[in-house]
């Protein structure tokens, strides 16, 4: 069940930490945001190292389907109305920002880069795909209604984002990586001020970024709270026509479309992580019904962090964490919100001003509807009567029988059917248990 970027890159590998070290900067997590902030401080002569528990990119990062764009469903609308049009503005620039410096870093590497126009179509709602192009035109950003879309399917209307553009994330990583002061198969265990400790030594540091999709630490900045996982599914189909350009349907259940190379990338089946799905039957039901001559060459799964307004949290982790950053809650677009992430993170590192930094502070205003809806979703697990808990808070795990894994519906922690971690935020296995017990 690897994706197919898992399967044609060949990462460089790095050493596990054996002694207690200094660094200005520690970096954890070795995914795409940890890597870029690991390149851009690298490039700017400063002193950091990262730490990863695993393998670098081992994580989310292998299981996207690699859209670089600033279009993030139909979310310049809901800016508009829940902050104002300069939060809006803001969010668009920095994301173009992104793009483009993926354009100019992917220059001299061989990772597939392709610019791309994106859409956000809608199979029965005009109306929002209109009201998200009026918002676009008032912040400045001048696009177009399409009425109809290269897809097996008719849509009421879509909206179009030129000159985005799509890639091979692990190969464009594998590239920025070599060199870069990495120590893998070193595990965080706990922070005891900027110290770190972990399973082969403590790191000593002026600063640290917590870039480890899902924060780790609870007693700071209640993430259990600003934070859910959605599950989604992927399948790379053959003997399908190609398909130019990126497309995604503005639903939260909708489907996505993207082509690589002569495969096409149909997306969907997504759930909240612990509850209930279409997963890859829904995606294959799909294929069967709008491409019969098609195969199914790989397919995999991923999950995203929702933040509780539409914009990931990018900074200080807490208002009382001084020198402990923080980069998560991309809502399914990692891509951009990864370079962001860096940009901005590396402007703090070394004290220069970002003009980005106030809109996605993790210290904003939590009060927003999400809100309640995660509270009382931890509220119900953790009063389930389960024997199977996660060890993240307690909250009962749910048993995936499409996926064989117990999984946590409060936060999204996972773990493989006799017990072992596969997704944060729990850092450790689960207790011992007898396999067909489940619920």
């Amino acid at each position: 069940m690897q994706s197919i970027w898992k399967e044609s890159t060949n990462l460089p590998t790095f050493p596990a930490l054996e002694e207690d070290i200094r660094t200005d900067v520690l970096i954890i997590g070795g995914g795409i945001t940890g890597l870029l902030c690991a390149y851009m401080l690298e490039q700017a002569g400063a002193d950091y190292a990262l730490v990863e528990a695993n393998n670098i990119c081992c994580g989310i990062t292998q299981s996207t389907t690699a859209k670089i764009t600033s279009q993030h469903g139909l979310i310049y609308n809901k800016l508009t109305k829940k902050f104002d049009e300069k939060t809006a503005k803001i969010f668009l620039e920095a994301n173009e920002k992104a793009v483009v410096r993926f354009r100019k870093l992917t220059q001299n590497i061989d990772c597939d880069f392709e610019d791309k126009n994106a859409f956000v179509y809608s199979v029965d709602k005009p109306t929002k795909i209109q009201q998200e192009i009026n918002a676009l035109q008032k912040i400045g950003f001048h696009t177009r209604f399409v009425s109809s879309l290269p897809l097996p399917f008719p849509v009421a209307g879509a909206v179009c984002f030129p000159k985005q553009a799509q890639f091979h994330p692990l190969k464009f990583l594998s590239a920025i990586a070599g060199g870069l002061h990495i120590y893998e198969h070193t595990t965080v265990r706990e922070l005891v001020g900027l110290t770190a400790i972990t399973n082969k030594g403590k790191i000593h540091a002026e600063k640290i970024v917590v870039a480890t999709h899902f924060p780790f630490l609870n007693k700071h900045g209640l993430y259990p709270l600003k934070l859910y996982q959605h599950r989604s599914y992927v399948i790379a189909l053959e003997n399908v026509p190609k398909l130019d350009g990126m497309y995604v349907d503005e639903a939260i259940n909708g489907l996505s479309f993207r082509s690589h190379q002569d495969l096409l990338l149909l997306g969907g089946g997504s759930h909240r992580t612990g509850k209930q799905g279409g997963g890859w039957k829904e995606l294959e039901n799909f294929a069967r019904k709008y491409y019969p001559e098609a195969r199914a060459k790989y397919r995999w799964a991923t999950q995203d962090c929702i933040s509780l307004d539409g914009l990931p949290y990018i900074g200080q982790y807490s208002k009382n964490t001084e020198g402990l950053y923080v980069a998560t809650g991309f809502n399914k677009w990692g891509m951009t919100s990864a370079m962001m992430s860096a940009t901005i993170l590396c402007d703090m590192l070394q004290n220069k001003y970002s003009p980005y930094a106030e809109v996605f502070s993790p210290s904003r205003s939590m009060f927003h509807t999400q809100l309640a809806i995660n509270g009382v979703e931890s509220a119900i697990r953790f009063l389930t009567p389960s024997a199977k808990r996660c060890p993240h808070l307690g909250c009962a795990l749910k048993w995936n029988a499409f996926e064989h894994t117990w999984d946590c519906p409060c936060h999204g922690s996972r773990f493989t059917e006799d017990g072992k971690l596969i997704d944060n935020p729990a850092t450790g296995n689960l207790a011992p248990y007898r396999a067909e017990n489940h619920e």
